[in-house]
C-alpha cells in the first residue's frame, strides 16, 4: 500500500494544519481511513456533505452526466444548468432572481464585491469582525482575521469592519461612498455566533435608506443546515445578493452568487471558465431534489434540538456556552478546544475548532440519533 501521507508532503504546498489521518471513503455521515478504521464525521467537509458521503442520487447524476457532456463554455446554452437554475430559483428567497454561477463561494464572495461596486458607482464595504468570506483578495478583504491576511497586504481597499450584531457601529461607518455591506447569519468560521434579528432588520432598513447594498453570506448556513432552507428565513428580511456554495452540488465543487432585480452587469464585465458546468449542474440538480424529498430542513431542526436537550442535561463544567441553530453547532469552552478535537479524533468523531475555544460540529444532516447519541456520550467523556 502506498504511503499516501508521505506523497502529499513531498508533493503538495503545506498550507494545511494536517490530521494524522488518511481518508479513503464515506456514506452517509461516516468515513473510513486507510486502515479501515471508522468515524463518525461531524464536519461534513465543513458543511458540504449536508446530504451525507456518497449520495446516491448525486453519484448517478454526476457518473450520467459525465457520460453524456462534462463541459460547456458560458458562451452557449445547455440543459443540465437551464433545469438547475430553474430548481435553485424555486427554494431560494423569491426576490432573488438572478444567478452568477461559479466553483466555490470565495468566487461568489469576489462577484458579490465586484458587483456591488459596479452597480452603486460607490467602493466602501463594511464586514463585521470574526467574518469569514474566503481566501482570494477580495474575500480575504472582507475577512477579519489577522492570520489571515498578515503577509498578503496591501489588500483591497475600502473595507471597515464592525462588531457583529452591534448596529450603532454601522451606522457611524456607512456614508455616501458605502456600496455594500456583507454579513453572514450565522459566523460559522468565527465562533458559531448567531445573527440577532434585529440587527438584521436594522441593517436592512439603513441599506434601503442609503441605497447600500446588503449582501448575506450563506455558504455555510445555506442548504438546510440551520433548520430552514436559508439562514436568512430565520431574519425576516431580503438580500440583495446571497452567496451560495459548500452544500450546493452534494459535494461537487460548485458555487453561486444569487441576485436581486437591484443587480445589472454588462455582457463580457465578469466570467468564469468552469462556473455552471453541466457536471457541477447535474450533482446540483440530484442534491437539491434530495434535500426537498426527504425534508432535509425538517430533520436538521429536529436532531438539533435533540442534541442541544442532550448536551444540557449534562451541565459540563468545562463548557461556557452551548450555541446550536438546526445542526450548525458551537460549543464554546473554558479552554483550548485543540486538545479536545484530538481525544475525539481518538475516539473516531471527526469534528472542526471555530477560534480557540470553540468546538464546531457540521455533520451531514442525514446523521442518525444513535450517532448523535454517541457524539454526547463521548463529550460528557472529556468534558466532564
Amino acid at each position: 500500500m502506498k504511503d499516501y501521507k508521505s506523497l502529499i508532503e513531498q508533493y503538495e504546498v503545506d498550507v494545511y494544519p494536517r490530521r494524522d489521518v488518511v481518508l479513503v471513503k464515506g456514506k452517509d455521515a461516516r468515513v473510513w481511513d486507510d486502515k479501515g478504521n471508522e468515524y463518525i464525521d461531524m464536519a461534513a467537509g465543513i458543511s458540504v456533505a449536508n446530504i451525507g458521503h456518497a449520495n446516491s442520487k448525486v453519484v448517478e447524476a454526476i457518473s450520467q452526466q459525465a457520460a453524456t457532456l462534462i463541459t460547456c463554455p458560458n458562451t452557449f446554452y445547455n440543459d443540465a444548468k437551464a433545469i438547475f437554475l430553474e430548481k435553485l430559483f424555486s427554494i431560494v428567497p423569491k426576490n432573488l432572481t438572478r444567478a452568477f454561477l461559479t466553483n466555490s463561494g470565495t468566487e461568489a464572495i469576489e462577484a458579490a464585491i465586484k458587483f456591488a461596486r459596479l452597480n452603486t458607482k460607490k467602493t466602501k464595504i463594511i464586514a463585521a469582525m470574526k467574518g469569514f468570506h474566503g481566501r482570494t483578495y477580495g474575500a480575504l478583504s472582507a475577512t477579519y482575521k489577522k492570520e489571515y491576511r498578515d503577509g498578503f497586504e496591501p489588500l483591497v481597499p475600502g473595507f471597515d469592519f464592525v462588531p457583529y450584531n452591534n448596529f450603532e457601529k454601522i451606522v457611524q461607518l456607512a456614508d455616501d461612498d458605502t456600496a455594500a455591506i456583507i454579513l453572514e447569519p450565522i459566523q460559522g468560521e468565527g465562533g458559531i455566533n448567531i445573527g440577532q434579528k434585529e440587527y438584521f432588520k436594522k441593517v436592512r432598513q439603513l441599506c434601503s435608506e442609503k441605497n447600500i447594498l446588503l449582501i448575506i453570506d450563506e455558504i455555510q448556513t445555506g442548504f438546510c443546515r440551520t433548520g430552514k432552507l436559508f439562514a436568512i428565513e430565520h431574519l425576516g428580511i431580503e438580500a440583495d445578493m446571497m452567496t451560495l456554495a459548500k452544500s450546493i452540488a452534494g459535494g461537487f465543487p460548485m458555487g453561486a452568487l444569487l441576485c436581486s432585480d437591484k443587480i445589472t452587469v454588462e455582457k463580457s464585465k465578469h466570467g468564469s471558465t468552469f462556473g455552471g458546468n453541466p457536471l457541477a449542474c447535474a450533482a446540483g440538480n440530484a442534491s437539491i431534489d434530495f434535500m426537498i424529498e426527504s425534508k432535509l430542513w425538517e430533520q436538521a431542526e429536529a436532531k438539533g434540538k435533540y442534541l442541544k436537550e442532550k448536551l444540557e442535561k449534562l451541565s459540563l463544567s468545562k463548557i461556557r456556552e452551548i450555541r446550536i441553530v438546526g445542526l450548525m453547532i458551537g460549543i464554546e469552552l473554558k479552554e483550548k478546544v485543540q486538545p479536545y478535537l484530538e481525544e475525539l479524533l481518538k475516539r473516531k468523531i471527526v469534528a472542526l475548532p471555530a477560534g480557540t475555544t470553540v468546538l464546531r460540529m457540521l455533520p451531514p444532516l442525514v446523521i442518525s440519533y444513535e450517532d448523535l447519541d454517541k457524539v454526547a456520550k463521548e463529550l460528557e467523556d472529556i468534558l466532564k
